[in-house]
């Protein structure tokens, strides 16, 4: 069994993500080997009062990225995005930055 902090591993800060914060939908870097149940468990274990409807999970690629005459990628990582009921506390720390 994973703690909740090793398979949470920070929030997507973007303006798409912050859209979502409206309709309760909260955007996650997750580690690579979580599934949707640990997902859904460790949010509701970070976040007393959080009750979580359904985790959409997703892989995003690498970009290539330049550097001078240096070509690579950036890290691949999977990103969550996991919608709380309607009766579910909200996540204070998106809240507050809206």
């Amino acid at each position: 069994m994973k703690a909740p902090q090793d398979i949470i591993l920070r929030p997507v800060i973007t303006e798409a993500s912050m859209a979502g914060v409206a309709v309760r939908k909260y955007t996650f870097k997750v580690a690579k080997t979580a599934n949707k149940v640990e997902i859904a468990e460790a949010v509701e274990a970070l976040f007393p009062g959080t009750k979580v409807e359904k985790v959409n999970t997703m892989h995003v690629r690498g970009r290539m990225k330049t550097m001078g005459r240096y070509r690579g990628y950036t890290a691949s990582y999977k990103k969550a995005i996991v919608t709380l009921t309607a009766d579910s506390k909200g996540i204070e720390f998106f809240e507050s930055m809206m």
